[in-house]
């Protein structure tokens, strides 16, 4: 059974509470002196917080995704990373639809009501970066009438280390795409959700590191050229968008920053504005000072020609450690024409799911708005 399997947590809460019951139960025989009875007490006490504890994690894991797999919370996860073809060829193309699985909404068994979405792995041409996604595609996208019509696109991100699980499970993108274009309050969208860490478990911020990873690469070129490819998606530089949460939101700011020719729009939800350097990314930059400023926002709107692009930021006064620097970064976007900037500021929500799932319903109609479907 899998981390994230419904299963294992009802496992680990029936054990807990199987224990618990014993404890209670067994106390009276074991509350005598000797070896035994000690050993017991000891015994049956670990057995039960282990497995409240256990409990607990699974809990915490499945709401916020921190975790795909047993393998992937034993730092053994091997099924991602950074591919060189040596051959120069594939026989797979740089997309592959790897599986389907219905969208949990009304009629999600019929995608001409509910859509579909599909699990694919992505080779980059260029960098040879693969990675798996999961694609959303709204119902329209296998309706008759609209077979030759093209949509726009949104790249979804999640933190770090986070799963591109739980943009499905856990915040829950396509079920609320999918309403918002039911009611009339958005545009269908095509969903290419996914997680930045695509050499794990190294954090690489999105950042064509030298001699390592070209991540920031893979998100500007490799990723709309794939699923361009694959998919019926808007040909202009207006069809892309891209939104992320934690790292994932700031990954989404900088790479509309830096590629306003290819992301029309770049929302951060509890964004920071600065790539950070410690023991999870390693050394980003090698010494390159060029490369370490232009992965500071602040100081890439400050020293940079201001992109033509559409920004959007979330942040909460009580609750968030970026508030301040949300604030400063309005106020510096604001004065940055023609760089366009929104936000989103709650009266309280921390760094979690459950703030993201109160902001994702705006951003998606504010990220329909800005996108075109030619």
């Amino acid at each position: 059974m899998g981390l994230t399997s419904n299963n294992v947590l009802v496992l680990a809460v029936l054990s807990a509470v199987l224990l618990f019951g014993g404890t209670v139960w067994w106390w009276p025989r074991l509350a005598r002196r000797g070896w035994r009875a000690v050993g017991g007490r000891v015994g049956i006490l670990l057995a039960t917080q282990v497995a409240v504890f256990a409990s607990v994690g699974l809990a915490a894991n499945q709401a916020f995704g921190f975790y795909a797999s047993w393998a992937d919370l034993l730092g053994r996860e091997s099924g991602q990373g950074v591919v060189v073809d040596h051959g120069g060829t594939g026989t797979g193309g740089p997309l592959q639809v790897l599986d389907t699985q219905q969208v949990n909404v009304p009629g999600g068994d019929l995608p001409r009501k509910a859509g579909q979405i599909q699990k694919i792995e992505i080779v980059g041409r260029t960098t040879r970066i693969a990675s798996p996604a999961y694609v959303y595609l709204p119902p329209e996208y296998f309706q008759p009438r609209y077979r030759t019509r093209t949509f726009p696109a949104a790249v979804v991100l999640t933190g770090y280390p986070g799963t591109a699980e739980a943009l499905i499970k856990g915040l829950h993108f396509p079920q609320t795409a999918h309403r918002l274009a039911r009611n009339g309050e958005a545009q269908p969208m095509i969903l290419v959700m996914m997680r930045p860490t695509v050499a794990p478990p190294r954090d690489t911020e999105c950042v064509d590191v030298p001699n390592g990873p070209q991540t920031e690469s893979f998100f500007a070129k490799d990723l709309p050229d794939a699923v361009g490819h694959h998919y019926r998606v808007g040909k202009k530089p207006g069809s892309w968008g891209i939104v992320g949460d934690s790292t994932g939101g700031y990954c989404a700011l900088k790479l509309a920053v830096h590629h306003p020719d290819v992301y029309a729009a770049g929302a951060g939800l509890s964004p920071y504005y600065k790539a950070p350097l410690d023991p999870t990314t390693g050394d980003l930059f090698h010494g390159n000072k060029r490369l370490q400023n232009e992965a500071d926002l602040m100081w890439y709107m400050k020293n940079r020609p201001a992109p033509d692009t559409s920004l959007l930021v979330s942040s909460s006064r009580n609750g968030e450690a970026n508030y301040k620097d949300t604030l400063g970064f309005i106020d510096l976007v604001k004065s940055k024409p023609p760089t366009r900037i929104s936000s989103i500021i709650l009266d309280s929500g921390g760094h979690n799911f459950n703030t993201w799932r109160r902001e994702i319903p705006a951003t998606l109609q504010w990220l329909s708005g800005r996108l075109s479907d030619r």
